[in-house]
């Protein structure tokens, strides 16, 4: 039985934190795979800035030469406008099902997914996917984990032990997708802050340029 985490996120674009994140959690989890899952182009939650196609390529192009990284088009080519984590996992569970899997996810999202005081963020079918599924949670600067389990009835009566694999120390690295498009986009240069590959892509194909530079 192997272990697999599933790492979702817009990869728009990847960058050295993406891989150097899932690289960390892939030693300390002792996963034998990440699966790097990038959304679907739909997604109306998410600024994206750039053509699935473009991120596929970009992100390819960064995880080709680790052995324990690879990418799966579930939810970006999802064309029944649903996207779901619970549906998500099931579809790995269903094609892994000798697997133990892990959905991998920021400590914010704890709040999110049981939001206390907002309904409206609260995730859909959250509670199918924390009875059925397994997280490895991923420190963010001023969240104290173990306080947003415990304010949550639904994840506070779910954590046996082992639903929940906190990483708390490490990952504060802040460096985003975000930064990276607006160095871009007003000439900077974020050179080494992506892979090489990926950087070249960009220049290549001339993403995240202002619309003067693109003329």
């Amino acid at each position: 039985m192997r272990k697999i985490g599933i790492y979702g996120s817009s990869f728009d674009p990847i960058t050295n934190v993406h891989l150097w994140t899932a690289s960390t959690i892939a030693h300390r989890a002792k996963l034998d795979l990440v699966i790097f899952l990038p959304c679907s182009d739909k997604r109306t939650d998410k600024e994206l800035q750039t053509g699935k196609e473009h991120r596929w390529n970009m992100l390819q192009l960064a995880i080709q030469d680790h052995p324990k990284f690879c990418a799966d088009r579930y939810e970006m080519d999802n064309v029944d406008g649903t996207y779901y984590t619970a549906n998500t996992m099931r579809y790995f569970k269903q094609k892994f099902p000798e697997d133990d899997l892990y959905f991998i996810m920021g400590a914010d999202l704890l709040y999110d997914i049981d939001h206390p005081s907002d309904p409206s963020r609260r995730w859909k079918h959250r509670e199918e996917l924390i009875a059925e599924n397994k997280f490895i949670v991923m420190a963010r600067e001023g969240i104290d984990m173990l306080k947003a389990i415990s304010q949550s009835p639904l994840l506070r009566n779910h954590d046996d032990g082992t639903r929940f694999h906190l990483i708390d120390k490490g990952l504060a690295m802040e460096i985003s997708s975000t930064y990276i498009r607006e160095e871009f986009a007003r000439g900077g240069e974020p050179r080494y802050l992506l892979p090489d590959t990926c950087y070249h892509y960009i220049r290549e194909h001339r993403l995240y340029q202002s619309a003067l530079d693109r003329r």
